[in-house]
């Protein structure tokens, strides 16, 4: 689901809550956070995050194509779609398209699109760290091997729901099943929990059975492989890197797995995903740990929630016993957003209990998001609330160039806004990117056409007569008329 204000699911963009922060010095606070640098946990994590700001994950947005364009204006880390582990685990072509993001989409885009955090988002804690483990070994091992370790009875769905099936690739349908039987109440890695390779066995007990099995016990983390590819084991997806690109073997992994325990969207609710968990912390905690055991040492895991499920102290509590169980486990940072699961999109952030949740949490890097519309709110938001990043998300689509602004005021320069020269670059870059993304798809540039249309109608924001250059791009439907556009208003 895209975030829209013209849909009603979403605040045009308005300041966040932030009482006393119109009296903050924001040139003091640059030249501070540019003498101090990026936190230096973040960095000991992802050496690659140099500034403190990021792309963050935005469903139906940040596709490799979005990702590459940022990078290219000095954004020094992006994330990933969520993703559901279901569909991660599933494979094939059937199962290309996940609730909130495709697959192919969020495969790291070549070696440009470095670094990145896959976020994936479930219900049940094996199905979480199996998925993890895949998207991290970028499925080296092929399907099947991720999904026994999924899935504690061979042909059984592990769910904390009704009775329900998963059709796999091929038709292949798993039966339904009571959630109850043969299994623990927390799920892997906690007393009780059964696997099918003995009782009591944990995530990484599972990990090394397969191991023996498949003859990967090296643990090694690669391949040339990638997840959701084409329903094959091993095929290598088409249509992810722009042209030349070229990525060596073993060169597609994730910097980070991030667990998104924030989504609030109402179907991600019911489904006991994403948000839903910060009113069940003893779930949302089983899920770190199964992931956090079952994905390398070398490779950081981070997490994603909203400050509350709603307003009430009962689940600000939950809350903050969830950012203590994350730095418990070892989790290299958190990413806050200052709404609530309940508020979703509707309504100011609140960036004083943003702060009041940094100065009680020391132990764990709290990223911070919810309302950061420009260069100068990444400063602002570091200023105020103390977090030791700021995620860009609705703020940079169709505005690349913020990261670049951010950047420029951090060396004591005024933000430049973009030229019309500028612009047009832009538009030209993230159409062919984006085509190369989707060289692999039947229509692959009619569906770029129509996926740019979304972007230009963002991009015309910056153009002298918005109102005109928007109505051309929303009838934008294929290459020809999309270079028309930018030929006619973008030249000079």
């Amino acid at each position: 689901m895209s975030v829209e204000p013209e849909a009603g699911n979403a605040t045009a963009p308005t300041p966040a809550i932030a009482p006393g922060a119109e009296g903050i010095e924001l040139r003091s606070i640059a030249g501070r956070i540019a003498r101090d640098g990026t936190d230096p946990r973040v960095r000991a994590a992802v050496p690659g995050f140099d500034a403190p700001f990021f792309q963050a994950g935005l469903a139906g947005y940040s596709d490799a194509a979005m990702r590459i364009i940022a990078r290219r204006h000095g954004c020094p880390f992006c994330v990933t779609e969520a993703l559901l582990d279901r569909t991660l685990l599933a494979g094939g072509r059937g199962f290309a398209k996940a609730d909130l993001g495709e697959l192919h989409d969020n495969i790291p885009g070549g070696p440009e699109d470095q670094p990145l955090a896959c976020q994936i988002m479930g219900s049940d804690p094996r199905e979480m760290a199996a998925s993890a483990l895949k998207a991290v070994e970028q499925s080296a091992r092929g399907d099947k091997p991720y999904r026994a370790l999924a899935y504690a009875t061979p042909g059984r769905h592990p769910t904390t729901h009704a009775r329900q099936h998963l059709r796999l690739p091929g038709g292949e349908q798993i039966e339904p099943f009571d959630p109850t039987e043969g299994l623990g109440d927390e799920g892997c890695g906690v007393d009780g929990c059964e696997a099918d390779g003995g009782e009591g066995e944990s995530c990484e007990d599972a990990i090394d059975r397969i191991n023996a099995l498949d003859g990967a016990g090296d643990g090694s983390i690669g391949g040339d492989e990638a997840f959701g590819a084409d329903g094959a084991d091993g095929a290598d997806p088409a249509g992810l890197e722009p042209p030349g690109a070229g990525v060596a073997a073993g060169g597609r992994a994730f910097a980070t797995i991030d667990v998104n325990l924030a989504c609030p969207v109402k179907k991600i609710k019911v489904k006991a995903r994403g948000g839903h968990w910060l009113a069940e912390p003893e779930g949302a905690i089983a899920i770190m740990r199964a992931v956090r055991d079952a994905v390398p040492a070398s490779v950081p895991c981070t997490v994603k929630l909203r400050r509350s499920f709603d307003d009430t102290p009962g689940m600000a509590r939950n809350a903050s016993r969830i950012l203590d169980a994350a730095a418990d486990l070892g989790y290299a940072w958190a990413t806050v957003h200052a709404r609530t699961v309940v508020q979703k999109y509707v309504g100011p952030s609140r960036w004083d209990l943003l702060r009041e949740i940094v100065r009680r949490h020391p132990r764990l890097p709290i990223l911070g998001s919810g309302d950061v519309w420009n260069a100068w709110d990444i400063v602002r938001m570091i200023g105020y609330t103390g977090v030791s990043a700021a995620a860009v998300a609705r703020g940079c689509i169709g505005n690349p160039w913020i990261f670049r602004q951010a950047r420029e005021i951090l060396a004591g320069r005024d933000p430049r806004p973009p030229t019309i020269a500028e612009q047009r670059s832009v538009l030209l870059e993230h159409f062919s990117i984006l085509l190369a993304v989707n060289r692999g798809m039947r229509h692959g540039e009619e569906a770029t056409s129509k996926m740019m249309r979304k972007f230009g109608i963002r991009f015309a924001a910056h153009h002298p007569r918005v109102d005109d250059v928007r109505r051309r791009f929303i009838q934008v439907r294929s290459r020809d008329e999309w270079l028309a556009v930018v030929r006619d208003e973008y030249a000079g």
